[in-house]
């Protein structure tokens, strides 16, 4: 119990970390690369403010994802994880998880069609196959959760 509770802490400082580094990025940041690549190229000025949404929207799901990792790290420290309020929290990761594979996957749509070098549709491919793998992954966990959830409640009902 004891390591568990030391990498609770420290996923927890980790956690805080992240959010504050991506508040920063979704901020300041973000758009202001997003300006200045306007005012550098002219040509891709029209591209600043979907760019830029579609990144602080992404940004957000992951800020979701920090946010529900958190509360389920306090329902395992308090011992409260088997319950069906999990469930939620897991859900609201795959939703996130869910909004960035949508969005990662129409640009990466758009940039085929528009790509005339394979670089950064491959890079794109790659991001959406590793989104889908994680997405997939914790809909996996998530029956697991379900089904620990199912047999401790009904552990609980014979002891």
């Amino acid at each position: 119990m004891l390591s568990e509770n030391r990498a609770v802490a420290a996923l927890r400082v980790f956690l805080v970390v992240l959010f504050a580094i991506l508040v920063v990025f979704q901020t300041l940041s973000l758009p202001g690369q997003f300006r200045h690549q306007a005012e550098v190229n002219p040509n891709d000025a029209d591209l600043r403010w979907p760019a830029t949404f579609v990144a602080a929207f992404v940004v957000l799901c992951i800020q979701v994802v920090v946010v529900a990792t958190w509360q389920l790290l306090t329902m395992v420290k308090r011992d409260r994880i088997f319950t069906p309020a999990a469930t939620f929290w897991v859900n609201l990761i795959i939703g996130a998880i869910g909004g960035v594979w949508l969005v990662v996957g129409t640009v990466f749509l758009l940039v085929v069609l528009n790509a005339d070098d394979p670089g950064l549709p491959m890079v794109l491919l790659l991001l959406e196959v590793v989104i889908t793998v994680l997405g997939l992954l914790l809909v996996v966990m998530r029956a697991l959760l379900q089904r620990a959830t199912t047999l401790h409640t009904d552990m609980e009902a014979v002891i």
